[in-house]
């Protein structure tokens, strides 16, 4: 039976996470065919996000929780929680509801026909008109200006096959930006238009300079094109003040004693070339930050508490068995004949095991996982030939 992985990230999302759930949960449970987990990574909130998460992970031990120690940002946090996810794909969704879980579906099963990639494109939006019409125009100039062809207005939703998130674990980005690796992947890939709905509950968390950041990333991180217009620049003003001198030298000459220049001339000539330089050694500071961010090597987040990650994968099918109106206390069948029982009921042996809580290091491209504590329980870690190849061993903080 194959998994399914949601992801979400969320900051101060207490309204929206556990409808989110009750969705993801509808629209994955009829599919019958499936296990699935629906990762959260909470961004250190402040509303009691972590607590409604907690309560929903007790009752559902297909829901699993990662509390970063702090805020990591909207780049950061939701791609180490996609390097965690343990699928045979991965469905990226927001904790806003604009992203419908209802199309998980349409997803799955164009993945079944052999897409590595199904991705949502927005085809209308019910945000405010002006700030859909300058997400396009920017997406547009993203697309001219970068060297592989991009995908317009198409924010991360969708459904990503477990080697297309190798594919991207391998890039090693400390400051990832998603949407234009999917494009650098280039993989075969279905999208799927969509409209997108109005922010129900809660209040966006973006702003104008996490909106800033993300542009120029999607700038810096695909093309040379502004670096390059600096020279075209460069060389476009040095000739046309060369004119303009001659042209003043030619006019000095034959009105020798009427032509003044005056002190106007000057001082706009001054600020204008002030003004380009300022511009593009902002643009070549962009890329020295940068290329600044990639050498520091940081990780993606610092966890600070994992929750229900010591389920079982036996576990999932029993569950899915009780949603779908299976008998109580018959659990299905497990591997060698024995019974799946679920490890994260209340009163069950899973509880000792979801009560253990660390600090875990989470760099590009790890997943940190509970074995030392399990070894400390005096259990013993999977063998090496299971664990993920890209896996680096957790160092407690």
């Amino acid at each position: 039976m194959k998994t399914i992985s949601v992801v979400t990230g969320c900051f101060n999302e207490a309204d929206n996470v556990e409808e989110l759930c009750r969705r993801v949960r509808e629209a994955i449970i009829p599919l019958g065919r499936y296990r699935y987990e629906h990762i959260f990574i909470d961004n250190a909130s402040t509303d009691g996000t972590v607590e409604v998460l907690r309560r929903i992970a007790a009752e559902d031990p297909n829901v699993r929780v990662i509390v970063n120690a702090r805020n990591f940002g909207h780049i950061r946090s939701p791609l180490h929680a996609l390097y965690q996810a343990s699928g045979d794909c991965v469905i990226s969704l927001v904790a806003d509801l604009q992203d419908p879980p209802e199309m998980i579906a349409d997803l799955i099963r164009e993945w079944e026909n052999g897409y590595s990639m199904v991705l949502g494109i927005k085809r209308t939006s019910a945000e405010n008109p002006l700030m859909f019409w300058l997400r396009r125009k920017y997406y547009r100039l993203v697309s001219r200006l970068s060297s592989v062809e991009t995908l317009e207005n198409f924010t991360g939703f969708g459904l990503y096959d477990r080697r297309v998130i190798e594919i991207v674990k391998s890039f090693g980005d400390p400051y990832p930006y998603f949407r234009g690796m999917i494009a650098e992947i280039g993989l075969p890939h279905k999208t799927i238009p969509y409209d997108q709905p109005v922010r129900k509950r809660g209040i966006t968390k973006n702003n104008f300079y996490t909106l800033y950041d993300m542009a120029m990333l999607g700038i810096t991180n695909h093309s040379k094109v502004p670096l390059r217009l600096a020279v075209f620049a460069g060389c476009g003003i040095g000739l046309a003040s060369f004119l303009m001198a001659f042209g003043y030298l030619i006019y000095k000459l034959l009105f020798w004693n009427n032509f003044q220049v005056g002190m106007a001339p000057i001082v706009i000539g001054i600020f204008f070339l002030g003004a380009v330089q300022l511009f593009f050694i902002g643009i070549l500071g962009e890329y020295i930050g940068s290329i600044y961010t990639q050498v520091q090597k940081r990780p993606l987040v610092i966890e600070k508490e994992r929750i229900n990650f010591d389920t079982t994968s036996e576990a999932r099918p029993n569950l899915v068995m009780q949603l779908r109106g299976g008998a109580a206390g018959q659990p299905e069948p497990g591997p060698g004949g024995g019974s799946a029982e679920l490890l994260d009921g209340p009163g069950t042996p899973g509880t000792a095991a979801n009560a253990r809580r660390g600090v875990f290091l989470g760099a590009a491209g790890s997943r940190a996982s509970g074995d030392a504590a399990e070894a400390a329980d005096g259990g013993s870690a999977p063998p090496a030939r299971n664990r993920d190849p890209y896996r680096k061993t957790p160092r407690a903080v």
